[in-house]
C-alpha cells in the first residue's frame, strides 16, 4: 500500500456502523420504542387520580376517569405514531400484570365469611347474569362480543373485568368503551340509589351488605353504597363484592375455553392461534398467596393502590385507541341491554336475598 492511500481521506474504508440495536441490544431498542407511549398512559392514569382530588369527584373511579381522558385526547388531538407501541404494551403486558396482581386483595377466608348461603347468593347471581345478558344481547341483535363485554361488566367487577374479558372476547376497542360507560353509568345509579332504598327493602345491615355487594359493579361503587347502611353493612358488602371478584378467573377461562372451541370449528379461521387467559392461572396463584397468611398487612394497600394504578395505565391506553365515530355506530341496543342486565341482577339478587336470608 502505498503513502497516498494512507493518507488521501477518499481512499480509507469507512469504519463499520454500529447500530443502536447492536450496542444497546435487543431489549434496549425494543424498551426505547414502548417508552414514549407507555410515559403518556401513565400520565392519564395521573391526572385521572389528580382529577379525584377534585371535590365531588372522589366517588368516580379512576379507571373510568382514565379511558374518559384517553378517549378525549385520541379524539381531539389524535394518536403520534411514535407513541403507539408503548399503547400496545400498556393494553397487552401492563393490564395482564395488573390483573394476576389483583388477586393479591382476595383470599379464601374472604370468601368462607360470607357464608354458603351468601356465597351461593353471589355465585348464582353473577352467573345468572352473564348468561341471560349474552342470551339477551344475541336476541336484540348486539354483537356477541359486546355482549359478552357487557354481560362480564355488569356480573362481576365492572371496568376490570370488561378489559379482563376482552383478552379472550376480543371485541374491538370501541366495544370495550362502550361496556365500561355502560357498566359505569348503572352502576352509579345503583351506587345512588340503593341506600335511598333501605327503609323500603326490609334489610338488616347484613343482607343490605349482600345486596349491594351481590350487585353493584364497580368494588369502589359498593364501598360507598354499602357503607350508608353502616359499618357493618359496609364492611361486609365489601367483602361479599371481593368474592365475586374471585369468580372472574373461573369465568374467563370458561370463556378462552369456548373460543377454543369455536376456533376448533370454525375451518375459516385457518392457523390463528386460539385466545387461552394464562395470565388468570396467575391470579389463582396470587389468591393463593394471600391466603397463605405470608403477606404481609402492610404490604396490601401498596400492592393494591398499584393495581389500581396500573389498571387505570391500562384503560388510558384503551381509550387512545377508541374511535368516538365508530362508537356512535353501535347505537341504542347496546345502552339497553345494559339496562336490561342492570336491572335483573339487582331484582335476581333482591329476591335471593328476601327468600333465602
Amino acid at each position: 500500500m502505498t503513502d497516498k492511500h494512507l493518507t488521501d481521506p477518499a481512499l480509507i474504508p469507512p469504519a463499520p456502523a454500529v447500530s443502536v440495536s447492536a450496542a444497546g441490544g435487543p431489549l434496549v431498542t425494543a424498551f426505547g420504542g414502548i417508552l414514549p407511549g407507555l410515559a403518556y398512559t401513565v400520565v392519564i392514569a395521573a391526572a385521572a387520580y389528580a382529577i379525584r382530588q377534585v371535590p365531588g369527584m372522589g366517588l368516580v373511579s379512576p379507571l373510568i376517569l382514565a379511558i374518559v381522558i384517553g378517549m378525549a385526547l385520541h379524539n381531539i388531538f389524535g394518536t403520534a405514531a411514535m407513541i403507539k407501541p408503548g399503547v400496545k404494551f400498556a393494553l397487552r403486558r401492563i393490564l395482564r400484570f395488573a390483573i394476576v396482581l389483583l388477586g393479591l386483595q382476595l383470599t379464601f377466608e374472604q370468601v368462607r365469611s360470607v357464608g354458603v348461603v351468601g356465597f351461593s347468593i353471589v355465585a348464582f347471581t353473577l352467573f345468572a347474569t352473564f348468561f341471560v345478558t349474552r342470551w339477551l344481547g344475541r336476541a336484540m341483535g348486539v354483537d356477541r362480543q359486546l355482549s359478552e363485554l357487557i354481560a362480564a361488566g355488569t356480573a362481576i367487577c365492572g371496568a376490570s373485568a370488561v378489559i379482563a374479558t376482552n383478552t379472550v372476547t376480543r371485541g374491538s376497542d370501541e366495544d370495550v368503551a362502550y361496556a365500561v360507560a355502560c357498566v359505569t353509568i348503572f352502576g352509579s345509579l345503583s351506587m345512588l340509589l340503593m341506600p335511598a332504598l333501605i327503609p323500603f327493602t326490609g334489610f338488616d345491615a347484613h343482607a343490605f351488605g349482600l345486596w349491594t355487594g351481590a350487585s353493584i359493579h364497580e368494588v369502589a361503587q359498593v364501598v360507598a353504597a354499602a357503607f350508608q347502611g353502616g359499618q357493618q353493612a359496609g364492611e361486609f358488602g365489601t367483602v361479599a363484592k371481593l368474592s365475586r371478584v374471585m369468580l372472574l378467573a373461573p369465568l374467563v377461562i370458561g370463556l378462552g375455553a369456548a373460543a377454543v372451541m369455536r376456533a376448533r370449528g370454525d375451518k375459516s379461521a385457518g392457523h390463528a392461534s386460539p385466545p387461552m387467559p394464562w395470565f388468570v392461572f396467575g391470579f389463582i396463584a396470587m389468591v393463593m398467596v394471600a391466603s397463605s397468611g405470608y403477606v404481609p398487612p402492610e404490604v396490601k394497600m401498596p400492592v393494591a393502590t398499584t393495581t389500581t394504578f396500573l389498571l387505570a395505565v391500562a384503560l388510558g391506553a384503551m381509550g387512545l385507541e377508541t374511535d368516538m365515530r365508530k362508537l356512535r355506530l353501535k347505537g341504542i341496543k347496546p345502552l339497553l341491554l345494559g339496562a336490561a342486565a342492570w336491572l335483573f341482577i339487582s331484582g335476581l339478587s333482591f329476591i335471593l336475598i328476601k327468600t333465602l336470608m
